[in-house]
């Protein structure tokens, strides 16, 4: 039974950087993939689409910070925790990632038309991204309390 628990204590060590890179890879593409659409269609501005495009790829940064939180000496002890707070972490940074790039990918598909509303249709991807920055911080949070 030990080396289930500790096989899931790496699972959940590496799970917050595996599953947020994901959802910043579904999230880029479906944004990027709205952008090289846009760039048929208008004349300049070809960066603001671009730079749009990337804002899915936070989680992974996110993801990174909180699995050099978990790190430390997997034991029978922490191993539960850091699989339960690693995967949960991981799956909300997934998904964030992906909703991101949905707003994002909206956000340029809007904006191609209609540049004066740039700004404010940025909005609901600031809001999902604000979601996925209370799931990094709680990690962080918790993460203290695991045993070293």
């Amino acid at each position: 039974m030990e080396p289930l628990i500790l096989a899931l204590g790496w699972v959940g060590l590496y799970a917050p950087l595996a599953l947020g890179a994901v959802g910043s890879m579904i999230g880029c593409s479906r944004a990027g993939s709205a952008a090289c659409g846009a760039l048929l269609e208008v004349e300049s501005g070809y960066g603001r689409y671009i730079g749009v495009a990337a804002m899915p790829s936070s989680q992974t940064i996110y993801g990174i910070v909180v699995t050099m939180a978990l790190r430390r000496e997997l034991s029978v002890e922490n191993s539960p925790g850091i699989f339960g707070l690693g995967l949960l972490a991981g799956l909300a940074l997934l998904f964030s990632a992906s909703a991101q790039g949905s707003a994002c990918a909206a956000s340029i598909n809007v904006s191609k038309n209609k540049l004066e509303i740039f700004g404010i249709s940025l909005a609901p991807a600031a809001l999902v991204e604000g979601f996925a920055v209370f799931a990094f911080v709680f990690a962080l949070v918790l993460a203290a309390g695991i045993p070293k």
